[in-house]
């Protein structure tokens, strides 16, 4: 597999798809460059996802966009600060650093994501794993944080964050949002956006950067709607979802199949609309050209910290098995500690049906008691923030103020109330995609060799451009009908227009980027107004009348047999 990542690597860097940031001064490791077939074809897949996650979900799915940078408030809430790091250990003789659970392994063949990190070091000791450049004893394994940090303006002490994620921005932004749109539940807000994280070992190309674009959605609902019939799942009726559970995990078992109601009615997936969000994401990642793919649920000492259940969405390319993109259930995780940080309520209020009728507790203040202001400030800052129960039980303890006991001045009575609703905090559940690492791996899916030439085999929406011109010939008239074909065609379709070198090469050069189709002029265009078009995958060409042009391409666009569409030539590669 690595020869086949090493030929797209090659492919990419010589057709304008991407390759390594700063070259000229040696390159950096986890910064890459995308080149402009691979931005067009990066934009291509981002617009499909907002398809697949957005425009086809519009009835509760906005989207919005937020700052790269926060404040350092803002990850001390989320979690990042503290929790968002991987282990690292270094080289006694000559100091260079790993990430210890890639370097283990790579070295034993086995997974040991999230062991702690005298865990790893336990193992690095018991299996005499060395430096792999120098052959150096290791030191012990540390954590190392992966948030990219930097000042906010001018001041130093104002310190702030990358986002490692577009999620933040997100749940901050949550009340705006839920108020913009009629205020109603369940909302996702989507996002498409730069990030950083600090890797400590970017490898694979775009697999592992440092600095990435993700699209992901958080999916705000309330956890006590149950009802199952609310979420549209009639719309995966067909679909079945490849999963890897934990228990078959810890076994090492293999995927199952499971239909959505299937996963959710046992269980083995335990928020229904993450099960929605799972079958979104196999239309879409099929959509992309791969259909190899499973659902591998991580192990509790595996999940982020904030999340209740997750599951990675497995690609499958020629035997390599990488993470496309991530679900988790976040729960209310988020939101209880934006509203603990920052003070403001991110509650909903959930009217009932039918008013309640509740029992509740009451703190009542003797005023008369409390006349000394002194007095009065002392019980005030004594009670704040405290619930009726905790006072009620303070009362119990005979705790006392100035030597009298709180129970002069406080009582807790307990009244009927009508209640009409009550507030509650949202939970989440969130779809993952880095846009980067999905666009390397529908590269890699799509890598093709026939004959001895390369060809990118696209699923044809995402291709560059959507048809190649030329001129079989530097023939004045040859070069000046092309011309008009391209500017009749650019109307409704990215067109590509070559007339370098011999037709073989440019044929060669447009299979290499993907193009679906090639029409070429030639000295029988001027005789009777035809042209061929060829396929990119089997090579074959079709001829065609120029006023049947745009209805035989989209007859081909919408996958129509390729030879039924006009009289077939013979092929033509040189």
């Amino acid at each position: 597999m690595s020869e086949v990542i090493d030929k797209v690597l090659d492919l990419a860097k010589r057709r304008g798809i991407f390759w390594s940031s700063y070259e000229i001064y040696g390159g950096i490791a986890g910064f890459y460059d995308i080149g402009p077939i691979g931005v067009k074809i990066k934009n291509r897949i981002a617009e499909l996802w907002r398809k697949y996650f957005v425009k086809d979900n519009s009835d509760f799915v906005v989207e919005i966009e937020s700052p790269m940078i926060g404040p350092a408030k803002v990850f001390e809430a989320s979690g990042h600060v503290e929790s968002f790091t991987d282990p690292i250990v270094e080289c006694n003789n000559c100091k260079r650093i790993y990430r210890a659970d890639h370097l283990i392994e790579d070295v034993l063949k086995r997974s040991v994501e999230g062991l702690k990190p005298e865990e790893l070091t336990r193992i690095i000791r018991e299996n005499n794993i060395r430096c792999q450049y120098c052959g150096g004893e290791l030191g012990e394994v540390r954590l190392f944080n992966l948030l990219f940090t930097t000042n906010i303006g001018p001041y130093t002490g104002n310190l702030g964050y990358i986002r490692p994620e577009t999620a933040q921005g997100m749940f901050t932004a949550f009340k705006r949002v839920y108020e913009a749109t009629r205020q109603r539940l369940p909302i996702g807000i989507a996002q498409v956006g730069r990030v950083g994280r600090n890797e400590i070992s970017p490898r694979q190309g775009l697999i592992r950067m440092r600095e990435f674009t993700i699209m992901e959605v958080e999916f705000f609902i309330d956890p006590e709607d149950n009802n199952i019939e609310t979420i549209p799942l009639h719309r995966f009726k067909e679909t079945k979802l490849n999963i890897l559970t934990a228990s078959e995990k810890e076994k090492n078992g293999k995927p199952q199949e499971f239909n959505l109601e299937e996963s959710v009615r046992e269980k083995i997936i335990i928020q229904p609309w993450m099960a929605y969000w799972m079958a979104v994401a196999s239309s879409f990642v099929k959509a992309l050209g791969i259909n190899e793919f499973y659902f591998e649920e991580k192990l509790p000492y595996e999940r982020a910290h904030y999340s209740k259940q997750t599951f990675d969405q497995i690609a499958v390319i020629n035997g390599m098995k990488v993470e496309i993109s991530g679900h988790a259930y976040r729960g209310d995780y988020d939101l209880s500690r934006h509203m603990k940080y920052s003070g403001q309520d991110l509650t909903i209020f959930r009217k009932y049906k039918e008013p309640k009728t509740i029992k509740k507790k009451n703190v009542i203040v003797n005023n008369t008691k409390l006349k000394d202001k002194e007095l009065r400030k002392k019980v005030m800052e004594l009670l704040n923030g405290k619930s009726a129960e905790e006072i009620e039980q303070m009362i119990r303890n005979n705790v006392t103020i100035d030597g009298k006991p709180l129970g002069e001045f406080i009582s807790i009575v307990e009244r009927e109330e009508k209640v009409h609703g009550e507030h509650f905090i949202p939970h989440v559940v969130e779809p993952s995609f880095g846009v980067e690492r999905t666009l390397f791996l529908t590269i890699l899916s799509a890598y093709r060799e026939k004959e001895g030439r390369v060809l990118l085999s696209l699923p044809r929406h995402l291709a560059p451009y959507d048809i190649a011109v030329f001129p079989l010939l530097e023939r004045e008239e040859l070069i000046r009908k092309s011309m008009e074909i391209r500017e009749n065609l650019s109307e409704k379709y990215e067109v590509l227009y070559d007339d370098s070198g011999s037709i073989g090469r440019r044929y060669a050069r447009a299979d290499e980027i993907g193009i679906p189709f090639a029409i070429t002029v030639d000295p029988q265009t001027l005789l009777d107004n035809s042209v061929t078009i060829r396929d990119r995958d089997s090579w074959k060409q079709v001829r065609v009348k120029i006023d049947d042009l745009k209805i035989s391409l989209e007859k081909l666009f919408r996958g129509e047999v390729f030879n039924k569409i006009g009289i077939e030539v013979n092929d033509s590669n040189e």
